[in-house]
């Protein structure tokens, strides 16, 4: 059994949704199909979600949000005149956009949340009648009628262990289940979203909850690619890699799936196969939890990130003084910011953390804070930054794979601030400015991949 899981962009219009159908006929064991909200159907549009985020935001500052609910309701209604749906089979679909706002939420937090999540909840709905139009029997399911509970955050919720054996009794159903994505509930009955790719996170959970063969993830790529599009033209497409290599990369920034997306599928030790929905005969890039190696490309993936900052700090003697680092974890932790990594030596230390986490009052408390608790010779903050990883699983077992490494970006004229090498010896990490970071993916990218 194949649990398949589609973006926005394959379910944004009707036309779209018609390359869906003929991918779910196409293969019987195809028994679960999880749905994302209608997605862009060119450059210049609005995805669903964004309009339910405005829709949301009107509702909670007292705004007008008529015309807003009038354009949601036509991004459902296009998909369903596209498959004949009478006014009285969409007029669910339009009263429970219309009804949001009169229902009662524990708070504005929980209210975005639930706005949210109809994106998913009434495409799913809508795509379930569809598919019994053309002969595909579905039905749709809830994520609290299919037993997923998760945790009580209402925009970053976490799966609750005991889902999956309560998913279990829908193994072997009669019909074709359409589950939507992104949100459950949790144990007192409320919407909470998952975090960024949540529909991915949706995907991967139900693969586990119905010890699936294989999780398809279609998008609108044919494939992974060993390193970002925007930057080299044409790169070299993944056809196989490992779960560690596809969170290592996720991390660091490909954009394919969020580094948490994932967890359920390697927990379950179910593979996972990105196809493309405009070219579903491409066998796209399966990941999995192991790999023959291939000596001629131990490296399979090169990205970068430009989202993180380093916290610098020097001081005489730092190796001797017993507790120091405690201290500095000690204020971050005060003050609620976690850490990426630590890279030290006998004198300083560069604290690698998401710009994300930062805000100027903040980082503005968070440098006195340190500087009473540890009395530094020396402490800035670095916004500049960006991360640069290289990842293969054949690195561990190749000598010169640094040399090269480092090779190519100095040859670039690339200054590194930092090397950090991952503990299972897969990953190389590098700290730059982030003005030179897409220059030195490219560098790299001719050093590994250039013998194509």
């Amino acid at each position: 059994m194949k649990v398949i899981k589609f973006g926005g962009s394959s379910l944004a219009s009707s036309q779209q949704l018609k390359k869906v159908i003929d991918i779910v006929k196409d293969d019987p064991a195809r028994r679960c199909v999880v749905v994302s909200a209608p997605g862009k159907r060119n450059p210049a549009d609005t995805k669903v979600t964004d309009l339910l985020i405005r829709y949301a935001e009107h509702v909670i500052s007292g705004s007008d949000y008529e015309k807003i609910q009038g354009e949601i309701i036509s991004r459902y209604q296009e998909i369903a005149l596209g498959f004949s749906l009478t006014p009285e089979e969409f007029a669910p679909i339009k009263r429970a956009i219309l009804n949001l706002p009169l229902k009662k939420y524990k708070n504005n937090t929980y209210l975005m949340a639930a706005f949210k999540a109809h994106g998913e909840k009434l495409n799913a709905q809508l795509i379930a009648r569809v598919f019994n139009i053309v002969g595909i029997a579905a039905q749709y399911l809830d994520p609290k009628d299919a037993g997923m509970v998760v945790t009580d955050v209402p925009d970053d919720a976490q799966i609750l262990p005991e889902s999956y054996a309560n998913m279990r009794k829908w193994q072997n159903n009669a019909n074709v289940l359409v589950v939507p994505g992104f949100f459950a509930y949790n144990e007192e009955g409320a919407i909470c979203t998952f975090s960024r790719g949540g529909s991915d996170i949706t995907g991967a959970v139900m693969s586990r909850g119905l010890n699936a063969d294989l999780y398809e993830n279609f998008t609108d790529v044919d494939a992974i690619y060993s390193v970002n599009p925007n930057i080299v033209s044409h790169p070299h497409a993944i056809a196989h890699m490992t779960f560690r290599e596809m969170r290592e990369l996720s991390y660091a920034g490909f954009s394919v799936f969020h580094d948490e997306a994932l967890i359920p599928a390697i927990q379950g030790d179910i593979a996972v196969n990105v196809r493309n929905t405009n070219h579903p005969e491409a066998p796209g890039t399966i990941i999995s939890a192991r790999i023959k190696p291939n000596k001629e490309y131990p490296v399979r993936g090169i990205t970068a990130s430009k989202h993180f900052c380093g916290l610098y700090i020097s001081k005489y003697l730092l190796n001797k003084e017993v507790g120091f680092t405690r201290k500095v974890l000690d204020v971050l932790y005060k003050f609620n910011i976690s850490y990426e990594h630590m890279p030290s030596g006998i004198d300083d230390i560069t604290i690698i953390m998401s710009e994300d986490n930062l805000t100027p009052e903040l980082e503005q408390s968070l440098m006195s804070e340190l500087q009473t608790a540890i009395h530094p010779d020396e402490m800035h903050m670095i916004h500049d930054y960006a991360v640069v990883m290289v990842v293969g699983e054949g690195m561990h077992d190749t000598i010169g794979i640094m040399a090269k490494a480092t090779k190519a970006l100095a040859q670039a004229g690339i200054r590194l601030q930092m090397i950090n090498q991952g503990a299972s010896e897969i990953s190389i990490m590098f700290g730059v400015a982030q003005d030179e970071a897409d220059r030195s993916v490219a560098a790299l990218y001719g050093e590994f991949f250039q013998h194509d």
